[in-house]
């Protein structure tokens, strides 16, 4: 262990952080000889910390300059005060940690779990042999994100208050409930971020890309307040029952319902409906309880079903060609082709989709058609892939079944 030369903290090698780190999840596995990871006021620039379980741990006052932690759990860990700037957190879980007056200047969040994380102000002091209080701080100081990658991240409910982000890209973000008050937005990147209910009063947007948020929610923020119509509510609540009875009845009766670019994130149960045929290209789902539904057959080009849950959905034949579908749950779904006659089959679309993080574990994709989507950072372990061709298809970082890893191809 040496003193850093510029901040007087001391140094650790990679031998000692990756010691510690073992006697941590020594710790979390209940092992004889483990210890809580306490790295206090200590220099750990550029060391590697990533896919290990740092959950607990203490980095108070830190300076992890250029650290890789990307895909390390960090819940309930404690950063206050901590230089993460340059540091790579893709796809870490760092919910509930305390980032209060954390560096992040520049930082890769890409994909990272920080619901209910502290970004508030934060500032750390020590006692003068006067008995008087000194800040002590890094060179950049307070709570910063300037130009921080924040790209399809999870900050739901988490506390921002007082944040500055300038610059900082938040695309695709979760931000439902963010306690954004007071914080420094100019020109950041907010396209397709979901800002449901959160808290933008005094906050910053000059510059802010907000214009192209391709169906964000921005109602119930404190910059506009837009209750929702009963009335309408009820007419699509009711166009949707039609639609069930007229699947559940092979037409005889009921009516089949058009929603297209309808916002249908407030209707009420939609889990396990009988939807067959369903037409609602463009329409909002956001979020929306889809579990178990069938939807065999349905038009929902370009509808927006980011985060919604269509676990074990029956979606054989489904066009979902141009829909967003980040951070969606389809684990165990049907997508493979819906059988119209003995001769002829209707396979499912998910061409020039977007998917990114998407959950497909176990799902049947027989025969997708999947030309020019982005499956980045999806699960897709266990998922059925014969026929299909993954040409154009971008999966950076995604979690391919075992046979597609080891050949680079699907074979039927």
């Amino acid at each position: 262990m040496t003193q850093a030369r510029h901040t007087g903290f001391a140094r650790l090698t990679q031998k000692e952080v990756s010691q510690a780190v073992a006697r941590h999840e020594m710790l979390y596995s209940g092992r004889v000889g483990g210890a809580r990871a306490s790295f206090a006021f200590c220099d750990l620039s550029g060391t590697d910390l990533s896919g290990r379980n740092l959950a607990d741990a203490d980095f108070t006052g830190a300076v992890m300059e250029e650290c890789n932690m990307a895909g390390t759990r960090l819940d309930s860990a404690s950063f206050f005060g901590t230089d993460l700037r340059r540091s790579n957190l893709a796809r870490a879980s760092m919910r509930r940690a305390d980032l209060r007056g954390a560096s992040l200047r520049g930082a890769n969040l890409i994909g990272a779990d920080l619901y209910e994380a502290d970004l508030r102000e934060g500032a750390i002091a020590e006692k003068e042999r006067s008995g008087n209080l000194r800040l002590m701080q890094h060179d950049i100081g307070g709570a910063e994100l300037p130009a921080a990658m924040l790209n399809s991240a999870n900050l739901e409910r988490a506390k921002m208050t007082g944040a500055m982000a300038v610059q900082a890209d938040f695309t695709d973000a979760i931000m439902k409930g963010c306690r954004l008050t007071r914080a420094n937005l100019r020109q950041a990147n907010l396209r397709g971020a979901d800002l449901e209910n959160a808290d933008l009063s005094g906050c910053n947007l000059s510059g802010a890309d907000l214009a192209t948020t391709h169906g964000a929610d921005l109602s119930k923020t404190l910059m506009e307040q837009v209750e929702p119509d009963p009335a309408e509510t009820k007419r699509v609540e009711d166009l949707l029952e039609a639609h069930s009875r007229w699947a559940e009845s092979d037409g005889r009766e009921g009516a089949p319902a058009d929603l297209s670019g309808l916002d249908l994130r407030r209707v009420s149960r939609l889990s396990h409906r009988r939807l067959t045929a369903l037409i609602a290209p463009g329409a909002i789902l956001y979020g929306v309880d889809l579990q178990g539904a069938s939807l065999q057959g349905s038009n929902l080009a370009g509808a927006d079903l980011r985060s919604a849950k269509l676990g074990g959905a029956d979606l054989r034949g489904v066009n979902f060609s141009g829909a967003k579908l980040n951070h969606a749950d389809l684990h165990d779904t049907k997508l493979g082709p819906l059988m119209i006659s003995d001769s002829r089959l209707l396979p499912a679309r998910l061409d020039n989709a977007e998917a990114r993080y998407a959950d497909f574990r176990g799902a049947d994709l027989r025969r997708v058609r999947i030309n020019g989507s982005d499956l980045a950072y999806a699960n897709l372990s266990d998922a059925d892939l014969r026929e299909v061709d993954m040409t154009g298809v971008d999966v950076t970082g995604t979690k391919l079944p075992m046979q597609f890893a080891e050949t680079g191809q699907i074979t039927a």
